[in-house]
């Protein structure tokens, strides 16, 4: 008889998080597929769990898949767990689901902790409809242009960000999606978990001169449409924008499709907003 893949959530952070189904099914495998095995060990050790390990992540993924299904299908009942949180979300993972499905293997997935669930519960932030995202692209046209073809959903939107690429990441969505209401959350279930919320230009000065670390989660408000910007909003974008050197012309093209206005009279306001700041 073939055996089972057994889709095993660990803690994001305190060990704590781990639940008691998990912790017999690790127990009882034949074999346990982790992302890091040294990570995975530490865990093993603390609840005094004695079982083999296989190193399973994105640089082995596809020839590894194959062998653990072969496995899988001589009787061997595998777990597959990430270094942090559910398998196969914005994980290598997904590979191997998606191979042990093809090979008519039972998967039995078991719930548990999972940063993205887990920060949505506490963002405030509309939950009815979000769309998760993964990691925003790491150079900056292709993030631009990713944001930009998310700009006009109305859905939450949630991210998760490598802590160094925070800050280009802010201005990014500062300038593509506007002021938004928006909650990073840091190093969730760890000692030094810590949730900033605010508008976009709030976060960012709050975390200005800060060397941020730890595990990243972003929400941010979808987009209210034409509504979310009041004029007396607008014309402080403007001023914002004239500021940071951007000319008239792209300032009227950002804004009016970012708000849906016209850009022409997008133009007019800031050509008059840059006037009366050049006879000052």
């Amino acid at each position: 008889m073939p055996g089972i893949l057994y889709i095993v959530p660990t803690p994001i952070g305190n060990l704590e998080d781990i639940t008691l189904r998990a912790l017999r099914v690790l127990k009882e495998v034949d074999l346990i597929a982790a992302e890091d095995t040294r990570h995975t060990q530490h865990l093993l050790t603390h609840f005094g769990i004695h079982k083999p390990l296989t190193s399973y992540h994105e640089h082995n993924e596809r020839e590894k898949a194959l062998s653990l299904v072969v496995r899988i299908k001589s009787g061997a009942n595998i777990a597959l767990v990430s270094d942090a949180g559910t398998p196969a979300i914005a994980d290598p993972g997904f590979r191997l689901v998606v191979a042990a499905i093809r090979a008519g293997i039972q998967i039995v997935p078991l719930p548990g902790a999972s940063a993205l669930a887990t920060v949505l519960s506490a963002s405030g932030l509309p939950t009815d409809r979000f769309l998760f995202e993964g990691f925003l692209p790491a150079k900056k046209q292709e993030r631009k242009a990713k944001l930009q073809a998310l700009r006009d959903l109305s859905a939450t939107l949630a991210f998760y960000e490598a802590p160094h690429r925070l800050n280009e990441a802010l201005s990014d969505m500062q300038q593509i999606l506007g002021e938004r209401e928006i909650v990073i959350a840091r190093e969730v279930s760890k000692v030094h978990e810590e949730f900033l919320r605010g508008k976009v230009s709030e976060v960012i000065n709050q975390i200005a001169g800060r060397d941020v670390k730890g595990e990243i989660t972003i929400v941010v408000h979808g987009s209210a449409g034409e509504a979310q910007v009041s004029e007396a909003q607008l014309r402080s974008e403007i001023r914002r924008l004239t500021d940071e050197q951007m000319g008239v012309k792209e300032i009227s093209e950002l804004l009016g499709e970012r708000y849906g206005l016209s850009k022409r009279e997008v133009y007019r306001v800031t050509l008059a907003i840059k006037s009366r700041k050049g006879a000052k």
